[in-house]
C-alpha cells in the first residue's frame, strides 16, 4: 500500500530489514481495504476511506520477534494459492505496448483504469483515443456505457493548491492532450485527473486495469520517443491490490462510481489462457520452434506464423486500426511485423520496427543474428499454476530531501541485493541511488555476480542537478573503482545497445534508448514496475512495482531481453575503468564521461527543464 508520505515516515529511517511490527501485522491481516470500503459505499471518495483506514496509523514501531516467528508471520501476511514463497521472497517499444492496451480496450465491458506519468499528444496517445472511440462504439451496440478513469501528471500550478484536480473537458480535448470530447465517445463516461505532489513528488505511475480482471504494469508514458520498454499482463488477485492502489491514487470522488467495486479479481471470469493461446506452444509446453536458447536450456520463443503471415496480417498502427480478439491473435500480428517481408532481411525488418514513429530512415549497422536470437516483441508464457506476488509500492513526497526512503519498493531492492545467493540483474534507464550503490558493492564483494544493463547519457543533465547523485558514466567508474580485483570480476555493467546496433548510443540523440525497470535475483525473483533506480524514483515519486517468485516467468524475461537487444554482445564497460570504448578506443559519440566538468549544475538546469516540459527523462 502506499499514500502520502508524511514527515514522520520521513524520519523513520532506513527500516528494512527487521521484523514485521504488531502494529504492520494487523494492517496486512485486516480484511478491509479501500476498495472493500467503496464495495460498501460507492460514492465515498478514496482519501476518505484511505483515512478511515490508515489514518491511525503512526510509523513503524518494531516488536521483538525472531527468525522463524519473522518468516512465518510474513507468509500468514499473503495469500499465496497452492504455492509458499519462499525465504529469498519474504525477505526480500511504446508502440508494441500501446497496442495490448489499444486491444485491451477495446474488449472493455464495464470499466477502464488508466494512469500515466506523462501524457502528451502523440502517435502513441493515437492509439488510444482511437480504443476510446471503438471502444465507444462496441459500448453502444451493446446498450451499455463504460466508465473509464484517466490520470495523469501534467504539472500545473493548480498544484500547489489542491495536488489532485479533476481536468476540465477544455484542457483535456486541447492540442497538447487531445483525448476525445464525450460528443465523440457518447457510450464512455470519462472523468480525467491531473496529480503532482508538490515539489517534487511526481505521479510516475504507469498501469492500466480493465473491468477489473486485468491488470497491466508498464514502463512506458504516453508519450512518442524512442524507448525499449517492459509492459507485463496480469490476471488473478493481484488485480485487485492495483485496484486499490488506483483508488487510492485518485483520492476525490468517483463520478460516477467504478461498476466493478463489488466485483473483484478473485472471483475469476476470466483467463487469457485459452484455447487460441494453447495454439502457441508445443505438446511438451515449449513455444513452437525450431531453434533452442540458451544453449538448449530455454525453449526459444520464436512465435510460428501461418504461412505468408507476415505479408497478410496487417500492422494495428495510430492510422489502421486492426484489433485482435485475443492475446494470441496479438502475439501473431506483432510477430508478423517484425519478421521479414518480401525483399527484406531479418535485420531490416527489425530496423523498420524500431524505427516506428520518429526515426524512419534510421540505418542499422548490426549483423544477421541467428534464428535462435530473432526478436520477440510479445513473449508468451505457458499454463502455470499462480506463483507468489505482491506489490511493492513508494508514495509521492515532495520536500527537496532525502528523507522519505523507507519504503516497501526500497526495502525491497535492497533486500533482494542483500540476499541474494548467486546473482542479480538490474535493467534500469538510470542508476545513482545512494542507498543502492553500497549495496552493489558489498554482493559483489560477497562472491554475488551483478549485471547492471544501464541507458548510457539518460537524463544525463537532470542527474547532474545537486542532491540527484550523479549521472549514469560517473556512477559505473565510481562503483569498478571502488571494488577488489576479485570483485570486479564479478561485476558486469553495460550500456544498452539496440538489437539493430553495435553500439551504445547516448539517449540524448534520441535514436535507441531503453527505458526498462527490472530486477531479477537468482534468475527467480523479479520486480517489475515503474521504479528507475535513481534518486528521484529512490526518494520523491508515486512509484508501482510487483515483486514475483516464478523461475518459469524470470527465465523467461531473461530470455527475452537477451532476444529483443544486443546489450550483452557488445555494451560492456572495461572492468578497470569502467568507461566504454569501441575497437578503436573511442568512447561513445557524444558521452560526457567520469568527469562532468565544473558546471555540471547549469547542464542540470536545463535537464529539470526538460523533465517538467516532459521531454526529459522519465
Amino acid at each position: 500500500m502506499s499514500g502520502e508520505a508524511t514527515e514522520h515516515d520521513a524520519k523513520e529511517g532506513l527500516v528494512f530489514n527487521g521484523p514485521i511490527s504488531d502494529q504492520m501485522y494487523k494492517l496486512f491481516i485486516n480484511p478491509e481495504s479501500v476498495s472493500s470500503l467503496l464495495a460498501k459505499d460507492p460514492s465515498m471518495a478514496p482519501g476518505k476511506a484511505w483515512k478511515e483506514l490508515y489514518g491511525h496509523h503512526t510509523g513503524n514501531h518494531v516488536d521483538k520477534h525472531d527468525e522463524n516467528d519473522h518468516l512465518e508471520r510474513a507468509a500468514e501476511c499473503g495469500h499465496w494459492g497452492p504455492t509458499q514463497p519462499s525465504e529469498l521472497f519474504l525477505k526480500q517499444w511504446i508502440p508494441d505496448i500501446v497496442r495490448h492496451m489499444a486491444n485491451c480496450i477495446v474488449r472493455a465491458e464495464k470499466e477502464v483504469f488508466l494512469a500515466t506519468n506523462y501524457w502528451a499528444n502523440s502517435t502513441a496517445s493515437k492509439f488510444i483515443t482511437d480504443a476510446m472511440r471503438e471502444l465507444s462504439r462496441r459500448a453502444g451496440e451493446r446498450g451499455t456505457k463504460v466508465v473509464f478513469k484517466l490520470i495523469y501528471d501534467r504539472g500545473s500550478p493548480k498544484q500547489l493548491v489542491e495536488p489532485h484536480y479533476v481536468v476540465s473537458e477544455k484542457e483535456f480535448t486541447g492540442p497538447k492532450v487531445k483525448i476525445p470530447a464525450p460528443h465523440e465517445i457518447p457510450n464512455i463516461d470519462l472523468q480525467v485527473m491531473n496529480y503532482h505532489h508538490p515539489l517534487l513528488g511526481t505521479f510516475h505511475c504507469k498501469y492500466m486495469i480493465v473491468d477489473r480482471k486485468i491488470a497491466i504494469l508498464q514502463s512506458n508514458n504516453i508519450q512518442d520517443n524512442e524507448n525499449l520498454e517492459m509492459m507485463v499482463h496480469m490476471e488473478g488477485p493481484i488485480v485487485d491490490s492495483l485496484y486499490d492502489m488506483a483508488l487510492i491514487s485518485w483520492h476525490k470522488g468517483l463520478e460516477p462510481p467504478l461498476p466493478s467495486h463489488n466485483s473483484p479479481a478473485t472471483q475469476g471470469g476470466l483467463s487469457c489462457f485459452d484455447e487460441s493461446h494453447k495454439g502457441l506452444f508445443g505438446p511438451n509446453g515449449s513455444i513452437r520452434t525450431t531453434a533452442f536458447l540458451n544453449a538448449g536450456q530455454q525453449p526459444g520463443n520464436h512465435v510460428p506464423l501461418p504461412t505468408g503471415a507476415s505479408d497478410s496480417l496487417p500492422e494495428l498502427t495510430a492510422d489502421d486500426q486492426h484489433y485482435d480478439d485475443n492475446i494470441a491473435g496479438e502475439v501473431l500480428r506483432v510477430q508478423a511485423s517484425v519478421s521479414a517481408k518480401q525483399g527484406e532481411t531479418q535485420l531490416q525488418a527489425v530496423n523498420r520496427h524500431l524505427n516506428h514513429t520518429i526515426n524512419v530512415g534510421f540505418p542499422a549497422d548490426a549483423p544477421e543474428c541467428a534464428p535462435e536470437d530473432e526478436m520477440t516483441p510479445y513473449i508468451p508464457h505457458t499454463v502455470h499454476e499462480p506463483f507468489p506476488i505482491a506489490m511493492v509500492n513508494r508514495a509521492p513526497y515532495g520536500t527537496p530531501n532525502h528523507k522519505s526512503v523507507s519504503m516497501p519498493q526500497n526495502a525491497a531492492w535492497l533486500s533482494a541485493l542483500r540476499n541474494a545467493k548467486k546473482s542479480v540483474f538490474i535493467q534500469s534507464p538510470t542508476l545513482n541511488a545512494e542507498p543502492l550503490v553500497p549495496e552493489i558493492i558489498a554482493a559483489c564483494e560477497r562472491g554475488i555476480d551483478v549485471y547492471c544493463y544501464i541507458c548510457l547519457g539518460y537524463n544525463d543533465s537532470g542527474e547532474l542537478l545537486p542532491m540527484q547523485g550523479g549521472h549514469n558514466d560517473m556512477i559505473a567508474h565510481k562503483l569498478y573503482t571502488s571494488l577488489s580485483g576479485p570483485a570486479k570480476d564479478r561485476l558486469h555493467y553495460f550500456w544498452y545497445v539496440a538489437k539493430d546496433q553495435t553500439k551504445p548510443i547516448i539517449q540524448e540523440k534520441k535514436k535507441r534508448s531503453c527505458h526498462i525497470k527490472l530486477m531479477i535475483v537468482d534468475e527467480r525473483i523479479g520486480i517489475q514496475g515503474n521504479g528507475n533506480q535513481d534518486t528521484q524514483s529512490w526518494f520523491h515519486s508515486q512509484e508501482i512495482n510487483v515483486l514475483l517468485e516464478s523461475e518459469q516467468v524470470c527465465r523467461a524475461w531473461i530470455d527475452g531481453l537477451r532476444r529483443n537487444q544486443n546489450t550483452h554482445i557488445y555494451g560492456a564497460l572495461n572492468k578497470e575503468t569502467g568507461i566504454w570504448t569501441d575497437d578503436q578506443g573511442n568512447m561513445a559519440d557524444g558521452a560526457i564521461g567520469v568527469d562532468p566538468g565544473r558546471f555540471a549544475w547549469a547542464k542540470g538546469i536545463t535537464g529539470a527543464i526538460k523533465r517538467v516540459q516532459g521531454v526529459g527523462g522519465f
